[in-house]
């Protein structure tokens, strides 16, 4: 078993509203997982959200709190909803109208990694993986919740930074000619998930410096940002997706020679978007 379902980094000052998370750069792969499935340890990481955590892991040091998964993408996807089962994986699941992300392979209980490659010999019975939810998915929610409950109540609003991490290909189909390639694509549901002015504060911060942005094609969030943007309460959720070629061998899953350079140009980024609601009217005032 993964040792804990999430890790929370505490800021030693809490000042910000701002909540980053990274759900997919879990990297502890229990055993028993591996040895249930025909891939090997390399080839099964390629769904991983590989260093996502170490590019963002300086959100503390501005205020914000940093909500990181233990588990990997491969053993449990914490960006789709529990329910979202696969009836061709899981033993004693009906089908129930017709979800892409499941039909792809792509539920809570992920059947493939990139490029549609079949994770299992088999298909898994329904209580290993209600198993798996109440062990990884109900916690890391449940906190994440409450970490966004807490700034609300601290600061009059919450935003959530999901971090994410893209394929370079993923842009192949979306970018025009004449147009320059996003280094980021920031999702916030075209407006549902978080207000105008969140957006703009976070693509404006990731334009200081020297990123190249664009919003919701071909990623404008998933499950998590579907379920905790709630404008209209102020808590927002804006989903970041990261070309992962900027920094990582994407083959060999390793760090390239710039990840350090990537590493800083985000530290200045954080230091931004972890500055959003500071000198927000309280509340009571408003």
């Amino acid at each position: 078993m993964s040792k804990s379902a999430y890790e929370v980094v505490q800021p030693k000052s809490d000042r910000s509203c701002v909540v980053f998370a990274s759900p997919h750069s879990g990297r502890d792969y229990p055993w028993a997982f591996l040895r249930t499935s025909v891939l090997d340890e390399h080839a099964i990481r390629s769904s991983e959200d590989a260093f996502v955590d170490q590019l963002f892991d300086c959100a503390p040091i501005f205020g914000a709190h940093f909500i990181k998964a233990g588990a990997p993408r491969a053993y449990i996807d914490l960006n789709r909803a529990a329910d979202e089962l696969d009836p061709a994986l899981i033993e004693g699941v009906r089908r129930q109208g017709h979800n892409p992300r499941i039909a792809s392979g792509l539920g809570v209980i992920p059947r493939v990694v990139a490029n549609g490659r079949a994770i299992y010999r088999g298909k898994l019975n329904l209580a290993e993986a209600e198993r798996r939810i109440e062990t990884y998915w109900r916690p890391y929610h449940n906190r994440l919740q409450s970490l966004l409950d807490a700034a609300h109540q601290r600061h009059g609003q919450a935003v959530l930074i999901d971090c994410h991490s893209m394929p370079h290909e993923a842009m192949d189909g979306v970018v025009r000619s004449g147009m320059k390639r996003a280094d980021i694509v920031l999702g916030d549901r075209f407006g549902a998930a978080a207000s105008g002015d969140v957006v703009d504060r976070v693509e404006a911060a990731f334009a200081a410096a020297g990123f190249v942005v664009t919003r919701n094609a071909p990623f404008a969030g998933a499950y998590i940002t579907q379920a905790y943007g709630r404008p209209a309460r102020a808590q927002h959720a804006v989903q970041v997706e990261i070309d992962r070629s900027l920094y990582m061998n994407e083959t060999l899953i390793r760090p390239n020679g710039d990840f350090e350079q990537v590493q800083k140009a985000l530290r200045q980024v954080v230091a931004e978007v972890a500055q959003i609601g500071q000198g927000r009217v309280p509340l009571a005032a408003e």
